[in-house]
């Protein structure tokens, strides 16, 4: 299983990018937990605390698909790099100015999260140029995918490291400048330095005007509001059956069910168009999240929840693959950046939703939102099957050999024609 990884990472250049990509994103996958411990040394607010959070995300939602169009047009060292020092800064304003000069520390969170370089959507633009065979483009995706579980894990144990060792403030201005050093390592490498947008369509609506893309982003909102609900009825569990420790137990093994489901579904190569295999892998991740509704105690639920991790990252490994087939030439970054936004605008309603939900209905009806985000998520796909799949085998909004410079063999992955 672990051979076609090995050659991945042998592959040169490989390593380096996907390692600078995740220190880069470390900002990113820690700002909510560093933001919120940092106001309340501070002595600010819950309340305050959390609102300068979904500052930072609903400012990282609008920046990743503007930044990625950038991207696209004008390549990625002049636009990622910039970007990684501005919302460096921001984020150095804050934690400097504090919760005293609250309009100050509103505006420089808000920067922080605007100037987010979408390295996630540009690393997925390099592999096709950097490896060699399409078969090792897709295990690229699903080790990307398994990668994304590590970081959202290891985060936060490094911003708390970085609070026992020396304080709050410090933890925010560590965790931002090394994502500048993660993104400085990725855009002064040759293959992000070389890389080149293919020409592209003038369009207000950039990537957004693939009707294929608008189907997948519809249904992994339904899925980011499955995790964000997730996180809140898992607290509402733990206050009843154990507390901080059986949370935290739930939530490493959703990833490490994630981390499972990944490697095993990247070691095998895929036969068929991946639009069908996406609805199958939905459809089974909605399945596996309803099992949390039976609440059982902390050993059997926190089994549950590494079940219902299994099949996230084959999801999105697949989803992965779609993106590239439906992105309009010339649009890839912008796409990959508008499935990040739109799986963070999820998250977001989804913890919204979960709140209201647990405290009506108790813990059992909280974990049913996931489990009902799932099923919507399952019938978009099912509704718009032919759209996605149509699309897809015709090229009519596939990418071009920007995405697949080796000749792919599904139908459309490979199309010359411009959207």
């Amino acid at each position: 299983m672990a051979a076609g990884y090995v050659e991945i990472l042998r592959t040169r250049h490989a390593t380096r990018l996907l390692a600078g990509t995740l220190v880069g994103r470390l900002p990113n996958a820690t700002a909510a937990i560093a933001i919120v411990l940092f106001i309340r040394a501070e002595g600010g607010t819950y309340s305050l605390a959390g609102a300068l959070a979904a500052v930072y995300g609903v400012a990282n939602a609008i920046g990743q698909p503007l930044l990625g169009r950038l991207v696209d047009l004008h390549g990625q060292p002049r636009v990622q790099l910039p970007a990684a020092l501005l919302s460096g800064l921001g984020m150095a304003l804050f934690a400097f100015t504090g919760p005293d000069q609250l309009a100050l520390a509103y505006v420089a969170v808000a920067a922080a999260g605007l100037f987010t370089p979408p390295l996630e959507g540009g690393l997925r633009a390099l592999w096709p140029s950097v490896l060699g065979k399409e078969e090792q483009v897709h295990t690229a995706y699903a080790m990307d995918a398994i990668a994304q579980e590590v970081m959202f894990t290891v985060g936060p144990l490094l911003v708390t490291g970085c609070v026992a060792l020396w304080s709050e403030r410090a933890a925010l201005l560590v965790v931002n400048a090394v994502g500048v050093l993660g993104a400085l390592s990725v855009v002064v490498s040759r293959p992000s330095r070389a890389w080149r947008s293919e020409p592209r369509e003038a369009h207000w609506l950039g990537a957004l005007r693939s009707r294929g893309l608008l189907a997948l982003l519809g249904a992994f909102l339904f899925i980011g509001m499955a995790l964000g609900s997730i996180t809140v009825a898992g607290v509402s569990y733990a206050d009843g059956n154990g507390g901080d420790a059986v949370y935290g137990w739930m939530m490493a093994a959703l990833g490490l069910g994630a981390l499972v489901g990944g490697a095993v579904y990247g070691a095998r190569q895929w036969s068929g168009v991946p639009e069908k295999r996406l609805s199958v892998l939905v459809a089974l991740l909605a399945v596996c999240y309803w099992p949390l509704t039976l609440t059982p105690g902390a050993v059997a639920m926190t089994a549950l929840a590494a079940l219902a991790g299994v099949f996230l990252a084959p999801a999105l490994a697949c989803a992965f693959i779609i993106v590239d087939r439906h992105a309009p030439r010339g649009t890839v970054t912008e796409a990959f950046s508008w499935l990040v936004t739109t799986f963070t605008v999820g998250a977001s309603l989804g913890t919204a939703a979960a709140g209201p939900v647990v405290e009506w209905g108790g813990t059992a009806w909280g974990f049913a939102v996931p489990g009902l985000a799932g099923a919507a998520a399952s019938v978009v796909l099912l509704a718009t099957a032919r759209v996605l799949v149509v699309a897809g085998e015709s090229g009519v909004v596939a990418g071009s050999s920007e995405n697949d410079r080796n000749g792919a063999a599904e139908p459309g992955f490979s199309a010359p024609h411009q959207a």
